[in-house]
């Protein structure tokens, strides 16, 4: 059996463990790889634990698009096979945006229109190469946040080779592998048979109850990252000034930021390489913008009117470029809410607060514009928000699910896993948006046993990972490697149920 990994940045130390566990286990003897950055590529070039019969960088690549000529039947051939090129370079937060090397709200793509289509047929070219040379009998892919990782999973589907995503359900020490991306493939299948079955039938019924109750008296983050990612804000930008924290500020922001970036030409050139002066000056813009406070612009959070709940997310994110790709422009999905309320609604705007320290007082101003909107402190609890509205309505955040757990009507305006409950209307035009809300409002929520079948489905199908602690926090590779078993354990017994040897 061979297995291609396909991860972006940070990702890779996670997939490169699975990959030694199925080793180990003995389920899959070949591997090969797709990787998005230099430090990844290297990491995998001299690393002895599993030797990758072909190893692809995609920073190499944007380098050879540079000198290639464009052929366009080729291009359209491809647009036929995989669908519109453009959702390919939009995902691409660095392409069509500019943006992780320039801190937000800078928006500018940094190619012109005959650029991208040079990269969009270098790296579609390479991954085809691949596929046809590699033969893999599936693909592990995490989160195709770039070009090229999107274009790898869209041709290996194509080609019908079999995907397994690992994501995180918005509950407590959970992950699951999905099929497609934004979806949650196999809990749907067995959600559908709960629906069918008596609730003494189906597994983890009693454990999803138990938690649907708890969560209903007492909300919580479903893990500590995220957790710390909602008690971030404004005074956050200044703790390195702090004798504890001044030093480690210098050194790891920014001493070691110029050394990386001057002691390395190759990488130096990478089109995902921060530039460290860039870097120094936005951060410095920053932290002047953040002197002056936006408590000002803030209404006053009264939960005893009638208003709808709409939680602004994180970006550039994977959630809104991939899985809402006309809806990246907010302060218009704000817009649009609002003017689809019935009359005497108001709609309560609260930002994530991750993002305060980057959104600037014009993009409030905009929002406080709209005549019927509030703009809600980002310190409030979000729970606080969700517990007193009448409809909650989001992109695809998690503040969706946790507004189904406790008994709310939901309009979405993106693909998410929660979608499948009946009391999720997913909006996919703008004119069906006052219906939709008018519908959500009457039909209300979705009985509790509903959720508690689906929540069962979660369980039965997920496995014990806090993957996101393990990704962003965890530095003892023993404490990752045995952290990540389940998960390894998880994909060999998918590989061996649903994988064909080719």
């Amino acid at each position: 059996m061979k297995g291609c990994f396909v991860v972006q940045r940070r990702f890779l130390s996670v997939a490169h463990e699975v990959a030694i566990h199925l080793k180990t286990m003995g389920v899959v003897d070949e591997f090969c790889a797709y990787v998005h950055v230099r430090d990844g590529y290297n990491f995998l070039k001299e690393q002895r634990d599993i030797p990758y019969r072909s190893l692809i960088l995609e920073e190499d690549l944007f380098k050879q698009a540079r000198a290639v000529e464009l052929d366009m039947e080729f291009l359209v051939k491809l647009e036929n096979d995989i669908g519109n090129l453009w959702r390919y370079i939009s995902v691409d937060r660095l392409v069509s945006h500019g943006q992780f090397l320039r801190e937000y709200p800078y928006d500018q793509a940094r190619f012109s229109y005959e650029d991208m289509l040079r990269i969009v047929q270098t790296i579609a070219r390479r991954i085809i190469r691949m596929l046809e040379e590699e033969k893999p009998d599936f693909v592990f892919l995490f989160q195709p946040g770039s070009l090229g990782l999107y274009l790898f999973y869209a041709i290996a589907k194509k080609r019908g080779i079999k995907i397994f995503l690992p994501d995180v359900p918005s509950i407590p020490n959970l992950a699951v592998l999905t099929e497609i991306t934004g979806r949650m493939t196999f809990s749907e299948e067995i959600f559908k048979n709960n629906l069918k079955k008596d609730t003494k039938e189906i597994a983890k019924y009693n454990e999803a109850k138990a938690y649907v109750e708890g969560f209903k008296n007492k909300p919580h983050a479903y893990s500590s990252v995220a957790g710390a990612r909602e008690r971030q804000g404004r005074l956050a930008q200044f703790v390195f000034l702090k004798p504890s924290k001044f030093f480690y500020t210098i050194y790891f922001n920014l001493f070691r930021i110029f050394i990386d970036w001057s002691k390395d030409p190759q990488k130096r050139t990478d089109y995902s390489t921060i530039n460290p002066f860039w870097f120094l000056y936005d951060r410095m813009k920053r932290k002047i913008r953040n002197l002056r406070s936006q408590s000002d612009l803030y209404d006053v959070f009264d939960a005893g009117v009638s208003y709808a709940f709409f939680p602004l997310q994180h970006e550039p994110e994977l959630q809104v470029l991939l899985h809402a790709p006309f809806n990246t422009d907010q302060l218009d999905v704000a817009k649009r809410i609002a003017r689809s309320l019935p009359v005497g609604m108001y709609l309560y705007v609260k930002d994530h607060p991750e993002m305060v320290p980057y959104r600037t007082r014009s993009y409030y101003k905009q929002l406080k514009k709209i005549p019927n909107l509030k703009l809600i402190d980002p310190s409030i609890s979000g729970f606080d928000v969700t517990k007193h509205a009448a409809l909650i309505t989001t992109i695809n955040s998690s503040v969706g699910w946790e507004g189904a757990l406790i008994g709310k009507p939901i309009v979405t305006l993106g693909n998410t896993y929660y979608n499948v409950l009946s009391s999720v209307h997913f909006s996919k035009t703008p004119e069906e948006l006052p219906g939709l809300i008018s519908d959500a409002l009457k039909s209300g929520a979705c009985s509790t046993d509903e959720v508690c079948r689906f929540v069962a489905a979660l369980m039965e199908d997920g496995v014990p990972v806090d993957l996101l602690y393990i990704w962003e926090v965890e530095t003892d590779l023993e404490k990752k490697r045995s952290g990540l078993k389940p998960l390894a354990d998880e994909l060999a017994k998918k590989i061996r149920q649903y994988v064909t040897r080719s």
